[in-house]
């Protein structure tokens, strides 16, 4: 078999599995009524179709590790560690209908996202009504979802020591990428000061501690490896996803929206601190930067004077070297013949970082 098609194989085993819980909790829903099993529905339709970054890339990594003389012989088995990647791609859609409720978004890469769906479907409420309606079916799905996941990893068939490992990696997971978040919108809203120092720690917390050191940590255990193995692994996987957190910063001012999928220039006209304009601050350009960002009303015009302000003053080019520095990091740890790595593991994560370099969405 190709490795096309053991990874075309994959993604449908994941997504079989992703659909099964869905339609068990559809099916479960129907005593509480039609609105409600049509939000389970909405939510099904909503969840599939995405890349599985990180539900794939714990499979591969845990195949990697097998390779390793010291992995478990008891390693768990291939059942559950679907069941465990599955769940992970559920803990992933639960932070993007809480992300999308937080940032006021109808729609994620160019279609509606659950609330821009459940608001066009009950367009008779009214505008207000359906709104509130569509918003408070995010939450509460999100909510419900996050319990979803821990019942996954509660009840995967694994040894016992095992499942309280992950357990406890799901809730540190969950603090720190709420603690993110929470600190994202405290810069954008002034209750924090927006000092470079702090947006890295934010975005560290935010976005690399469950899109990559997450499920590289998860495979780790999932394989039996040793603690040195997933400490090596989380501290690549908290480098790549920096580099992939700053990448999506620059991409939502840069680059193109029909790329990436977020709205243009949204970021700017939220208010978002990142990076790029934490180093704009330190420069005479922001003083005609200032005015216009977190306009919820910025033209597209507006952005595009904004992002070429960001060029002139530098702030590209300077979040472009914090990436360049971040993969440069994660390449050494890849590299390190003294990290306990296998062979198979480090061609996995260099696979990886090459496909995040340059990445256009």
């Amino acid at each position: 078999m190709t490795a096309t098609l053991v990874r075309e194989d994959l993604h449908a085993q994941i997504e079989s599995r992703v659909r099964s819980v869905f339609d068990d909790r559809i099916a479960r829903a129907a005593p509480y009524g039609d609105e409600y099993v049509g939000l389970w529905r909405a939510s099904a339709e909503q969840v599939l179709g995405g890349k599985l970054l990180r539900p794939r890339l714990l499979v591969a990594m845990h195949d990697a590790l097998l390779d390793q003389d010291t992995a478990d012989e008891a390693s768990a088995t291939r059942d559950a560690v679907v069941e465990i990647a599955a769940a992970v791609e559920i803990l992933h859609y639960a932070f993007l209908l809480h992300d999308d409720v937080i940032d006021g978004d109808a729609q994620r890469r160019g279609k509606p996202n659950l609330i821009g769906a459940l608001r066009d479907a009950r367009s008779d409420l009214g505008t207000t009504s359906a709104q509130h309606w569509a918003v408070t079916g995010a939450i509460l799905m999100g909510d419900l979802l996050l319990s979803v996941v821990h019942q996954m990893f509660a009840r995967a068939e694994l040894d016992h020591a095992t499942r309280l490992r992950l357990l406890d990696l799901l809730d540190h997971t969950i603090t720190e990428t709420v603690a993110g978040e929470h600190a994202d919108v405290a810069l954008s809203d002034g209750a924090i000061a927006p000092d470079l120092k702090t947006i890295l720690t934010m975005t560290a917390h935010k976005t690399a501690t469950y899109t990559f050191e997450f499920p590289l940590r998860v495979a780790a255990m999932l394989a039996g490896a040793a603690p040195l193995t997933e400490d090596a692994l989380a501290a690549i996987g908290q480098h790549l996803g920096v580099a992939f957190q700053l990448q999506d910063d620059a991409l939502s001012v840069f680059g193109d929206a029909g790329e990436h999928g977020k709205e243009p220039y949204a970021d700017l006209r939220e208010g978002k601190e990142t990076v790029l304009i934490a180093y704009a601050r330190l420069t005479s350009a922001w003083s005609s930067i200032e005015p216009r960002f977190g306009d919820s009303s910025l033209s597209a015009d507006d952005g595009a004077l904004i992002s070429d302000q960001l060029r002139q003053c530098g702030a590209d080019s300077f979040v472009q070297h914090l990436i360049d520095e971040q993969l440069a990091a994660a390449r050494t740890g890849i590299s390190d013949e003294t990290a306990p790595l296998p062979a198979a593991a480090r061609e996995t994560l260099m696979a990886l970082l090459d496909r995040i370099q340059g990445r256009l969405s």
